[in-house]
């Protein structure tokens, strides 16, 4: 590739860091180009902003539909698709759960199952109404919310690769919270090498995966989580079907795929179904591999990552086929 010019950033956004690094001839533009890129989908995704997008579709259910941009509209189709194929394990009108579940967090106290049921009720995919002639999107009923956090990181990353091709980099790398995206190799030919955390130990690695022009997301319940009152350990990943933290025998999973907004969806959906069942959903995703980890802390690869999967010294794994 020759002498590139290599620029470097991190800002913060989505509730979360964000870190790039870009490499080419206009790298320090196209960084600034992806830092207003982040800005510019957050004031249309995030829920919790005042007359976004996503607020004002929440802010109407039950009342009206709203008229939305290409890209809300996209994200919300996307997102309703992958709650069909996953019959709700994935789903994107998850908000009032995901309201309760934080309440519980500032008190370090679980909801009571009372008004988890109640909630749970208003949890429905099916809910979602989109017309894509008018591009216009709305929820059934009143209480219902919109929550994208198991796939709005994704299609971010997705949107900051358009942003790097545009300016002609041949080769970047974008990290949104743990949500790892790589264009193309490494200036010097090599794969982008991503470390895969473990999940029971601060920084400690399972790992190293090898990619180019990949995506690499994880899902785990060391994420973000709190001790209730009780001494129980409830994570923030929350099954739409029971309203409860997910509790499918895995501790983490990690989807790697050419599109970032699928492994962001997949590693969710994968870590609800829990191992056998979500073995069976990769099987409809081609070309889209995953990292396991059980409850007992034993590592599961696919055998698609086989040769570009390395463990770290005490890790050992089984390869699974798909």
């Amino acid at each position: 590739m020759g002498r590139l010019r290599d620029a470097k950033s991190t800002n913060h956004g989505m509730n979360t860091v964000m870190t790039h690094r870009a490499f080419g001839r206009y790298a320090e533009e196209a960084l600034k180009a992806v830092g207003s890129e982040a800005v510019r989908l957050e004031e249309l995704l995030s829920r919790f902003i005042i007359g976004s997008e996503v607020n004002r579709v929440n802010s109407s259910a039950g009342i009206k539909c709203e008229i939305v941009s290409g890209d809300t509209y996209e994200v919300l189709s996307r997102s309703a698709e992958y709650s069909r194929y996953s019959q709700g394990l994935f789903d994107v009108t998850v908000g009032p759960l995901v309201t309760l579940w934080g309440e519980g967090k500032e008190t370090q106290k679980a909801p009571e199952e009372s008004r988890i049921r109640q909630v749970l009720s208003l949890v429905d995919y099916n809910d979602l109404i989109l017309d894509p002639g008018k591009k216009t999107a709305g929820l059934r009923r009143k209480g219902q919310s919109i929550d994208l956090g198991g796939i709005g990181k994704g299609f971010a990353a997705d949107k900051f690769l358009h942003v790097f091709k545009e300016y002609g980099i041949p080769s970047a790398f974008t990290n949104i919270g743990g949500n790892v995206v790589a264009l193309g190799t490494k200036p010097d030919g090599s794969p982008w090498r991503v470390g895969i955390q473990h999940p029971r130990r601060e920084n400690a690695l399972i790992g190293l995966v090898s990619v180019v022009d990949k995506a690499v997301v994880t899902s785990g319940d060391y994420q973000r989580y709190f001790f209730g009152s009780n001494g129980k350990r409830y994570h923030h990943i929350l099954d739409p079907t029971t309203g409860y933290p997910v509790n499918a025998g895995l501790v983490s999973v990690t989807a790697v795929a050419a599109n970032s907004m699928a492994a962001d969806a997949l590693s969710t959906i994968l870590f609800v179904a829990g191992l056998d069942k979500g073995l069976k959903f990769l099987k409809r995703f081609p070309g889209v591999e995953a990292i396991f980890v059980d409850t007992s802390l034993k590592v599961h690869i696919t055998d698609g990552l086989q040769e570009c999967f390395r463990a770290a010294e005490d890790i050992s794994f089984t390869i699974i086929n798909k």
